[in-house]
């Protein structure tokens, strides 16, 4: 028996090894080299490094933002996709909270280098895990919404 829950916490580990554990090599072969080119060109584990150690305008200055940016909806879409694949998400708009924490993240990512709170600048490892939060929860609350406002309206018919 499969299982989503694993399959998205592989996929949480590293993009396309959820793919893998389901079968799907072609796909996980694609989504591993996507994330490895995205991760070099990016400078993203340079970025990783200086942000754990405390070195946020380094973290800054070595971000390559034109390709970090694609980051999140491989991110994302590796995750949501192991899981599916897995059996999850079979409720109609699950896929909501991923898309919608891919579009805070990548907001997130866009204004890490100047986006401060008490004058503190989270950089682009720190503000964009940070706006995960926001987007599940808007992504969970449409979902929800929606699946009302449709059964609503199937039941008005």
């Amino acid at each position: 028996m499969t299982n989503p829950t694993e399959k998205l916490l592989w996929s949480i580990a590293f993009p396309g090894f959820g793919q893998f554990l389901n079968g799907r090599f072609i796909k996980g072969i694609t989504l591993t080299i996507l994330e490895l080119i995205v991760n070099v060109q990016s400078h993203f584990n340079e970025i990783i490094i200086s942000s754990f150690n405390g070195e946020i305008e380094q973290a800054i200055s070595h971000a390559n933002y034109q390709w970090l940016m694609f980051y999140p909806c491989l991110y994302f879409f590796s995750m949501w996709d192991a899981w599916k694949d897995a059996g999850g998400g079979k409720e109609r708009y699950s896929f909501l909270p991923f898309v919608f924490a891919a579009y805070f993240v990548t907001v997130g990512t866009m204004y890490s280098s100047t986006f401060k709170v008490f004058g503190i600048t989270f950089g682009p490892v720190w503000l964009p895990i940070l706006s995960v939060i926001p987007g599940i929860a808007v992504g969970y609350l449409l979902m929800k919404l929606l699946k009302v406002f449709v059964r609503s309206k199937e039941g008005s018919i």
